[in-house]
């Protein structure tokens, strides 16, 4: 699919405006005003946030929709390989990308309605979402945070269907403060006076008292991980319960346990927007979820075919120490089934704790392989992070490329040892390159 046009009119948009984020609600609000506000024009929204597990939410909601019959919009970013990614608009038989014409031709629209004035990217391309998915008929709005919540450029959203807020954590400290207290109190500045609000499992105590307060304080009826749902995984198979009763599900397509807490969060907003979500489409969507660069498996490709024979190769763009630790427990959990040795394929920008990620694989990891971040101008360079994972005591070189660690790892690998198992990660930039150069793009 050609999308040439989209990214030639995005390319000419980063060179007339700043690159970033400048967190704010006044400018995007203008230039929707100037666009017939489509954002008071769209179906029932769940509207996301959180640090980690926002992409799977999102996931797991479409996949629960979907299922159920539903015709849905979707909203995520970043992209992994392409700007049309983080528009999914509705189809029958499941949403589509937006296609390149559409999708160019919106952007043209916003940008001239903007009229040459002040913002960023990021808030043009968020016009440019609630523009499509205004102009484009559907059952429901899946809309996820960009960074933060409060004010995000997608929070204009007067009245969403539910707020759901996932697992939050340091991250963006930049921008966001430096104290998960803080990053809770932005994320929960999604929540709209009066409107439902769910909260996914949260692993800090103190983050989930400020998001149940400001729920409180503004009348917003509130469920809660732990107390009005909850997941549990009995022989096998994802136990959902909530006050209306029980759920017998097959187990989450995505790895990892944490997958089970995430399925959960999706199915008590969906049902608190108002859908009716029956067992049999809640099973269906466990087995047909998908969220490409999350624990995804890479079987087949360009890059597969240089790693040594048979071995077990795992992509992840997760990029903190939560997420860390979340993908370390998934295949942690593998390695008693499996007993193959886990090596690290990293690369990182500098506004992330590398070594807090690092450390999360502490004990797991038998060696590590950094490489350059080609696809971010803030990419931490591979000596520098081969550093970082070695303070946090891992074993760790600088190599050029993940190609060039693939074979590396291949020619050096013994004929009677088990294949490994591989973890690409670090970065969402890097699963986006890896997706590209590996003939695997998400579709």
């Amino acid at each position: 699919m050609s999308i040439l046009l989209a990214d030639r009119e995005i390319e000419r948009l980063m060179t007339l405006h700043p690159k970033g984020f400048d967190l704010s609600l006044d400018r995007v609000s203008r230039l929707l005003g100037r666009l017939g506000n489509p954002q008071d024009r769209l179906p029932p929204v769940i509207h996301i946030a959180g640090t980690n597990g926002k992409g799977s939410a999102a996931a797991f909601s479409r996949a629960l929709l979907e299922a159920a019959g539903y015709r849905v919009h979707v909203h995520t970013s970043p992209h992994l390989v392409h700007w049309h990614e983080r528009y999914r608009l509705a189809a029958d038989g499941g949403g589509k990308f937006v296609s390149d014409d559409v999708l160019a031709d919106t952007i043209t629209r916003v940008a001239e309605a903007n009229r040459g004035e002040t913002i960023t990217v990021f808030e043009i391309l968020t016009a440019v979402t609630f523009l499509l998915f205004a102009e484009h008929p559907a059952d429901a709005a899946i809309i996820e945070v960009g960074l933060g919540g409060r004010f995000d450029a997608t929070n204009v959203i007067r009245k969403p269907a539910v707020s759901l807020i996932m697992p939050v954590s340091l991250d963006h400290e930049a921008y966001l403060g430096d104290r998960v207290e803080l990053i809770a109190a932005e994320k929960a500045g999604i929540i709209k006076p009066g409107c439902p609000v769910v909260v996914g499992a949260q692993e800090n105590g103190t983050a989930q008292d400020v998001i149940v307060e400001t729920a409180d304080r503004l009348g917003s009826p509130v469920q809660v991980y732990g107390q009005e749902f909850l997941a549990a995984e009995e022989h096998g198979r994802l136990i959902y319960q909530d006050q209306t009763g029980l759920m017998d599900l097959s187990p989450p397509r995505l790895p990892g346990r944490h997958q089970y807490a995430n399925a959960a969060a999706a199915i008590a907003a969906v049902k608190t927007a108002g859908f009716e979500i029956s067992e049999a489409a809640a099973n269906k969507a466990m087995t047909t979820v998908s969220w490409p660069g999350r624990m995804q498996r890479l079987t087949q490709g360009a890059l597969v075919d240089l790693a040594p024979p048979g071995a077990d190769i795992w992509l992840d763009g997760g990029h903190n120490p939560g997420a860390g630790v979340v993908i370390a427990e998934a295949l942690a959990e593998q390695e008693e089934k499996l007993a193959r040795p886990l090596f690290l394929i990293c690369g990182m920008i500098n506004t992330k704790d590398q070594t807090g990620y690092f450390r999360a694989f502490h004990g797991i990891a038998r060696h590590v392989y950094t490489v350059p971040v080609s696809l971010s101008e803030a990419g931490v360079p591979n000596g520098e992070l081969a550093a970082r994972a070695n303070e946090a005591g891992l074993s760790a070189e600088p190599v050029s490329s993940v190609a060039n660690a693939l074979m590396l790892l291949r020619d050096t690998w013994g004929e009677k040892e088990a294949p490994p198992r591989i973890l690409i990660g670090g970065s969402l930039y890097l699963a986006g390159a890896v997706l590209a150069e590996n003939g695997t793009p998400p579709v």
